[in-house]
């Protein structure tokens, strides 16, 4: 892993950007890493564009900013490929995760991006092992396949750990996130 990562989180209020950035500085930082989780405020509402950010590195994080240059970007909703420039910043030789049905290759070309592309059915995997379309958790199984940011296994373990707080009278809830991360970390494609 690089001494420091940078990712930048686009969804749409509700889909749980800001959920999936907190959730992974939560389980890095139990894993020994130094972390930032933080989203981007404005007039936020349901359905309306919202960033999210986390940085995360081996090494002590001196720089409290806003990330302009991520090296991952994590796009939750593909209609916003339409009306935001999920590109920004990325370095050529970054990294994008979309959900979306659409191949990686469709994707590149409709983005325009040289760098690496994958794509996972986050939205279908969620609405199978969840019962709703909350594409967050399974963007994190697919961010822990393409990344080396944390052991997958070590990721899972912990996540359980965080799920199991948050969702402590719904089993039901638990186990759907966690099917939606193995299958997300398997389903996940490249070009």
């Amino acid at each position: 892993m690089a001494s420091l990562t940078e990712i930048r989180w686009h969804g749409r209020g509700g889909q749980g950007s800001k959920t999936a950035s907190i959730l992974l500085g939560k389980v890095a930082s139990k894993a020994g890493k130094n972390i930032q989780a933080f989203p981007e405020y404005g007039p936020e509402r349901m359905g309306a564009p919202v960033l999210a950010f986390n940085r995360i590195s081996d090494e002590d994080i001196t720089v409290h900013c806003q990330i302009t240059s991520p090296s991952i970007v994590v796009v939750l909703d593909p209609t916003l490929l339409e009306s935001i420039d999920v590109t920004a910043g990325i370095p050529v030789d970054g990294t994008i995760i979309i959900n979306s049905t659409q191949t990686p290759k469709e994707i590149k070309e409709r983005i325009g991006f040289e760098g690496e592309v994958f794509t996972v059915d986050a939205n279908g995997i969620s609405t199978e092992e969840i019962g709703a379309p909350f594409p967050n958790t399974p963007m994190l199984g697919a961010l822990m396949k393409i990344t080396d940011l944390l052991e997958f296994e070590a990721f899972k373990k912990q996540i359980n750990k965080e799920f199991e707080k948050k969702f402590a009278s719904k089993p039901e809830v638990i186990e759907g996130n966690m099917k939606s991360i193995d299958r997300a970390y398997q389903e996940v494609k490249s070009e």
